[in-house]
């Protein structure tokens, strides 16, 4: 057995020098957690992103590898990120003329939505004594990852923090969403993606195309939108609150 292992750990080191090895690992991770989210027919619990995270998570720890050296590779990823934001216009053009139909219930729906995403988060963190360094770090947590890092870098705040909160924002609003929307009786699928992509950004957009395409795109702009709205409104409501 200990044979076994020192082989391991020997193959481990010499693949560990190449930074492809991040991006395949993660690649290879994501499948076999999807393979688990269809084997459990996509319930929400069985969300794919939280399962790979786990995975990669547990992989680094058992071969005590440095997350700088994952991240060589796993950044072809990082970078992926902004093309596959602005793909998502494709879907959204695509259902253009609903969402010409909502366009005053939308606009007052990302008010609200992101006025409580953050508020919430920065209330209950105040509430907790946290310190405002942190609190600038909690505020984006439910804008995409690439935005959210950058938000709180440019307000004073803690990227590496942030993005640990918008994944797991992520998570937990792909998990909770359908049992919350279908408590609340909201049925339409412009509604339920628009609220799921200001809630939860681009995992949530995810969960919401493999409900539909509707409700895929729609998740989509609520995700860009409120990106958009908090990069915007997120340094002054800071500086009036600085001074």
């Amino acid at each position: 057995m200990s044979g076994t292992a020192s082989t391991f750990a020997e193959i481990w080191v010499y693949l560990s020098a190449s930074p492809l090895l991040g991006l395949t690992v993660t690649l290879l991770a994501y499948q076999a957690a999807y393979w688990i989210y269809e084997k459990a027919k996509m319930n929400p619990l069985a969300n794919p992103v939280a399962i790979s995270v786990a995975m990669l998570v547990a992989l680094l720890w058992f071969t005590d590898t440095p997350y700088p050296t994952y991240f060589e590779g796993a950044q072809f990823v990082h970078f992926l990120l902004g093309p596959a934001t602005v793909a998502l216009a494709v879907p959204l053009y695509a259902n253009l003329e609903t969402l010409k139909r909502n366009l005053l219930p939308l606009a007052g729906a990302l008010v609200a939505g992101s006025v409580t995403a953050a508020l919430s988060a920065v209330g209950i963190g105040w509430a907790l004594g946290a310190s405002r360094e942190t609190l600038l770090s909690l505020a984006p947590k439910s804008v995409t990852t690439p935005i959210a890092m950058g938000i709180a870098e440019k307000l004073g705040g803690l990227p590496s923090l942030t993005a640990v909160l918008v994944v797991t924002t992520g998570i937990l609003g792909a998990v909770l969403a359908r049992g919350t929307l279908n408590l609340l009786r909201v049925k339409d699928h412009a509604v339920r993606g628009f609220a799921v992509g200001i809630a939860a950004h681009g995992i949530g957009t995810a969960r919401a195309f493999q409900v539909s395409e509707t409700m895929g795109a729609f998740a989509g702009l609520g995700m860009g939108l409120n990106g958009m709205a908090t990069a915007f409104l997120f340094p002054v409501l800071v500086t009036l609150w600085g001074g």
